[in-house]
């Protein structure tokens, strides 16, 4: 099958998901979509894309179009959804995917009588990388507590010192660190220990009353996860696991480039990292696709599971 997709939203993220599905077989950008006609017609003159709309509801009645990448700010992300479902195209939206579990049940209640797939657009969990860190875990014996971060200084963050609130600053369109770069770090903490049995949310609140950066701790009995997310200050450590037998280390939360195992007996590493040779953004799409195409009910719900356990943690500590 081709998988026609349009896109919602012209940000940076929105221009990498257009090279990143340029380089999967089967897949194609047809149309994109901005309230600003100014920005449709020029991302789309960017990346020679035939059609560029300021009306959503023109482009979601082509019928050459099965799919829609949604990448609008996050309070957007329910009522978009909502409506290319009613379209019956099959979805990839953005992280957090919703920022509460009422909206979730809501839209994926509405995917399934519609006959079509919604998907989280959630990079890192799809990577040969994230797949070689989670077949590590074994290497390093009883796990005794996770450190994982995605802190990173804001471009507009100087804008928001000077009176300017973007999105990404206000509460009112979805915004902080935990909703933003915490779902990194939060996703893979749950994609591999799954969902914790209980959750503290500390964090450093700015005047817009969102979270300019946060410490999430996840309890899991006989060990502990933490989480760290920012977008006022950055970090420049590595995110471990820390077991009895050693501590895998990797660079990132999203991507993951480098990863390797420290035992504790024995000065040596052993490197583990595999050579990644498709744009990170391109793995998800991959996916996604296989699983439309195969119908793979199974693997759906697989991702849809950890999606449902994120947006639950990030509804009980939003701001």
């Amino acid at each position: 099958m081709m998988l026609n997709l349009c896109t919602i939203g012209t940000s940076q993220i929105t221009r990498s998901f257009i090279e990143a599905a340029d380089k999967v077989e089967g897949v194609q950008v047809v149309a994109v979509y901005s309230r600003d006609p100014l920005k449709a017609e020029e991302l789309a003159e960017t990346y020679n894309i035939a059609d560029a709309h300021f009306d959503m509801g023109t482009m979601l009645a082509d019928e050459r179009i099965n799919g829609v990448y949604i990448a609008s700010p996050n309070a957007l992300h329910f009522p978009q959804v909502m409506t290319c479902l009613q379209h019956q195209k099959h979805i990839i939206c953005e992280k957090p995917i919703f920022t509460n579990v009422k909206d979730f049940n809501i839209a994926y209640e509405k995917a399934d009588r519609q006959g079509v797939f919604l998907f989280e657009a959630m990079r890192n969990l799809h990577t040969p990388n994230f797949h070689k860190l989670k077949e590590a875990l074994g290497l390093i014996g009883n796990i005794r507590s996770a450190y994982f971060h995605r802190m990173r200084y804001s471009s507009k963050y100087d804008r928001f010192r000077k009176g300017e609130i973007s999105n990404v600053f206000s509460n009112k369109m979805g915004g902080g660190a935990l909703r933003d770069l915490g779902v990194y770090p939060l996703s893979l903490m749950v994609a591999l220990f799954d969902e914790p049995e209980s959750t503290y949310y500390h964090s450093i609140q700015l005047n817009s009353e969102v979270d300019g950066s946060g410490t999430l701790l996840l309890e899991y009995g006989s060990y502990n996860g933490t989480v760290m997310c920012s977008k006022i200050t950055t970090s420049y450590n590595d995110c471990e696991i820390h077991g009895e037998n050693g501590t895998l280390v990797f660079d990132n939360a999203a991507p993951i480039r480098d990863i390797k195992f420290l035992p504790n007996q024995g000065n040596d590493s052993i490197q583990l990292a595999a050579e990644e040779v498709l744009p990170n953004m391109s793995y998800q799409i991959q996916n996604f696709k296989s699983i439309i195409e195969k119908g793979d009910c199974d693997t759906y719900r697989y991702y849809r599971n950890i999606s449902k356990k994120v947006v639950s943690i990030i509804d009980r500590h939003g701001q």
